[in-house]
């Protein structure tokens, strides 16, 4: 090979690779919220507006039994995770189910004489999901998501601690707003999907190509639930832990 050829070669290899822009790195599983939405049938998401709206604007009430199956289902997840991590290859469904099972009542056994704590950590955690919600929805890199939720949970943490009630309220707000909202969106989309001639897809277009969408959707009802629940704590003065 000729110094042409070698000198063309260096040059090829010595340029620069296609690098990925920040903008188009996506975080938020938008794919995964509208499996969740579509997955649902009518009876479901029925069932998914009724608890949602109860958790919304009740939460205060029943936050001890929330607090608990919130716990527990994270210790289901982190034991079914932990159980295929210890399978390895092979694929052990009774070994997963026992480490779930295990790891449910751990954290639910936990959650009760520390519910305070589980309660403000909660609390943090909604804090930082509204403020991810925000980036997401000025549309920011999503890349760098993270800073914006840890505002949100260093603020959402404070807050809990200082102010109790104001850690109930926003969890079970949020908790019962996101509910809400996927039971709404899956019966819209089954109605234009099903019942429209000819079908649409306007959930579909609002979800992927609006960034402002869920968030919006999210934030309305989660601020209508706590301003519904402080009214309502205000005229009950036997609650608490």
């Amino acid at each position: 090979m000729d110094c042409i050829g070698l000198l063309a070669l260096a040059a090829e290899a010595s340029k620069p690779t296609k690098a990925i822009r920040v903008e188009e790195i996506d975080v938020v599983p938008i794919d995964f919220i509208w499996e969740q939405i579509t997955s649902l049938s009518w009876l479901h998401a029925v069932i998914a507006i009724s608890f949602g709206v109860v958790w919304l604007l009740y939460g205060w009430r029943i936050f001890k039994i929330l607090v608990v199956i919130s716990f527990a289902m994270l210790g289901l997840y982190l034991g079914i995770t932990i159980g295929k991590q210890l399978s390895g290859d092979q694929v052990n469904i009774s070994n997963e189910a026992w480490a779930g099972v295990i790891g449910l009542a751990l954290f639910a056994f936990v959650s009760v004489p520390l519910m305070k704590w589980c309660v403000c950590a909660l609390g943090a955690v909604a804090g930082g999901i509204l403020t991810s919600g925000l980036w997401y929805a000025f549309g920011l890199p999503q890349v760098y998501m993270w800073a914006g939720a840890v505002i949100g949970v260093v603020a959402g943490g404070m807050i809990s601690f200082i102010v109790f009630k104001v850690a109930v309220m926003l969890f079970t707000s949020l908790g019962g707003g996101a509910i809400t909202l996927v039971g709404i969106l899956s019966l819209l989309h089954q109605y234009e999907t099903k019942m429209v001639e000819p079908p649409t897809t306007n959930i579909h277009d609002l979800i992927f190509d609006n960034q402002w969408f869920l968030p919006a959707v999210l934030i309305l009802p989660t601020v209508i639930g706590i301003l519904t629940q402080n009214k309502l704590i205000k005229h009950s003065d036997r609650w608490g832990l």
